[in-house]
């Protein structure tokens, strides 16, 4: 480790950021494509896209991981280190990066900006209010449940049934006493009693629709779909029956442009939209990743959380919406994670344990089966903590030698974009040598029972899947209703590649048990919801808030 051990705000707050127009310049972007917002962000307009129509993609590089542990395993920081590490070998690169939810920055998790030398600036802008996208879909989601419920109070002319309305209010915070409410109460003036709830922001299905539209148009035509309720004979009410697609999409036409940032060692990012992984499809817009590509030879991007969720969900759905070809995907694997799944308690994983390492060795594994059975080029980025100890590391390197997966030590953390440079290398050859022969886990014409098993059994090894009663129903209703041929987006813990957080390591013998169907029309994907997932998730006992202050001059104190 060639740097002192400081807080990443104190990193970020030190950096030497150039003026967002010399990034721009960089992009060799046109006067009227590029907005700015202060001195260090910008807005991008999707006529960037029009520009470069016929100019070829570039490599789009997807990072995934193994089944992180709940302090979250540096996806992001690898992330940024690869795309600094490709600049410093002369690669044309850009990022493109989820926005961070200030449900988790307050939380637990913390942000989604990297760490350490491998951070997007300003930090504390991205981990807080940004530029307003997330706040533009709160306002949005909130404006299409206010409508619905003033449409029911006017008279019903649609004939919503109330126990059957779909569609909850949202908060870009962690709120577990909102989970579930009653509205409507006060009496005739105050509208019609019902029991609802609120859910993320994040967690909305209009924050999956702007990471999937391909543009303003689209992102109009998809809201129009979204169901909101069913009626008094069971079929879906739409967006477009309560007249709310136009004014949801006014509301929106600021957040579907990219925004533009640097890294701490001025590589350009696009950092937009951050739908969960473990409830929607977990990668940033399609937009941004589709606009980086034209922009930069190399685009390096990345999907929440383990191979399993987001790297499924991006190959099988972003890839889809977007016409994207990924050229290669690495998979970020950490020693204390691996030591976790091997049976050592959160609080020993900064204890040596080589044994244990082996024994978690398995999860790794099947994330690897996963992505070669998608037929991409893989490289394993082992992401280095200042407590990995030399046999650790060289016993995960061995093994994955042995098992003939390219493996390469990432000290982006420490070092920036030098700590990546070997990466970067292996990266660039694989690319350049690999056989390419993507194909996805399944074809849309299959049935949504048979796609959520070929998921549930080729991805997380489960020998099967059950179906709650109400599932069942659901399954013969939406293919009743046509969305029979819509990929599916499985609602998992990340935590296991079963559907029980606490089997760890690699499960076998085990049931996907899918309690409930939900159809986001207008992301174009179903939603089977295993387990206990929550769309509102809650504080932990000491939240990370309780740390964050500002001093008089406005400096933000404490985040992370």
């Amino acid at each position: 480790m060639s740097k002192e051990v400081r807080s990443d705000i104190e990193i970020a707050q030190e950096s030497k950021m150039i003026k967002v127009q010399e990034i721009v310049n960089q992009l060799q972007l046109h006067e009227e494509e590029w907005e700015p917002y202060g001195h260090y962000k910008a807005k991008l307009s999707l006529s960037v896209l029009d520009r470069l129509e016929k100019k070829p993609d570039g490599k789009v590089i997807l990072v995934t991981a193994i089944n992180p542990t709940p302090a979250g395993e540096g996806k992001s920081t690898v992330t940024v280190g690869l795309g600094q590490a490709l600049n410093k070998i002369n690669k044309n690169t850009m990022i493109a990066l989820r926005e961070p939810s200030l449900g988790p920055t307050m939380g637990i998790k913390g942000g989604a900006a990297g760490g350490g030398y491998s951070q997007v600036v300003p930090m504390e802008d991205i981990n807080l209010h940004f530029t307003g996208d997330i706040h533009a879909i709160t306002t949005a989601h909130n404006a299409l449940a206010a409508m619905l419920d003033n449409h029911i109070h006017r008279g019903n002319e649609l004939k919503i049934d109330v126990r059957r309305v779909m569609w909850k209010r949202v908060l870009d915070m962690n709120d577990r006493a909102l989970r579930q409410v009653v509205v409507g109460l006060g009496g005739p003036l105050q509208g019609v009693p019902r029991e609802s709830g609120f859910d993320i922001t994040v967690a909305s299905e209009i924050m999956a629709i702007l990471c999937l539209s391909r543009s303003l148009e689209d992102l109009k035509t998809r809201l129009a779909k979204m169901v909101v309720a069913y009626n008094v004979d069971e079929e879906p009410v739409t967006a477009s029956d309560l007249q709310a697609e136009g004014a949801l999409t006014l509301l929106l036409k600021e957040a579907v442009k990219p925004n533009l940032v640097q890294t701490l060692e001025n590589t350009p990012a696009l950092i937009h939209g951050g739908p969960f992984a473990n409830i929607a499809h977990g990668c940033n817009s399609v937009i941004a990743t589709k606009m980086a590509s034209k922009l930069a030879d190399y685009v390096v991007t990345e999907a929440g959380f383990g191979a399993d969720l987001g790297a499924e969900k991006f190959l099988d759905i972003k890839t889809r919406a977007g016409d994207i070809d990924p050229s290669l995907v690495v998979i970020v694997a950490t020693i204390r994670a691996l030591k976790m799944h091997g049976g050592v308690p959160k609080d020993e994983l900064k204890l040596e344990n080589v044994e244990a390492l082996k024994n978690g060795l398995s999860n790794l594994e099947k994330h690897v089966e996963t992505i070669r059975s998608f037929g991409l080029p893989h490289v394993v980025a082992i992401n280095r903590f200042i407590h990995d100890t030399e046999d650790e590391i060289s016993t995960l390197t061995k093994w994955c030698e042995d098992q003939d997966i390219n493996v390469e030590l990432a000290d982006v953390w420490a070092d920036g974009g030098e700590g990546g440079i070997s990466l970067a290398e292996r990266v660039v050859h694989e690319i350049d040598h690999a056989e390419i022969d993507f194909k996805h886990m399944y074809e849309l014409d299959t049935s949504i029972e048979e796609k959520i098993n070929s998921v549930a059994t080729k991805v997380y090894g489960a020998k099967g899947v059950e179906f709650s009663a109400e599932a069942k129903k659901q399954l013969v209703a939406f293919e009743k209703n046509g969305w029979g041929k819509y990929p599916i987006c499985m609602a998992k813990t990340q935590y296991s590649l079963s559907d029980d957080p606490t089997k760890l390591g690699r499960p076998n013998d085990f049931i996907i048990t899918v309690r409930e169907l939900k159809a986001s029309v207008g992301a174009g994907f179903i939603v089977a919801l295993t387990g206990n997932v929550m769309t509102m998730p809650g504080l932990p006992k000491v939240p990370a808030a309780v740390n964050m202050d500002v001093d008089e001059n406005g400096k933000a104190l404490g985040l992370f």
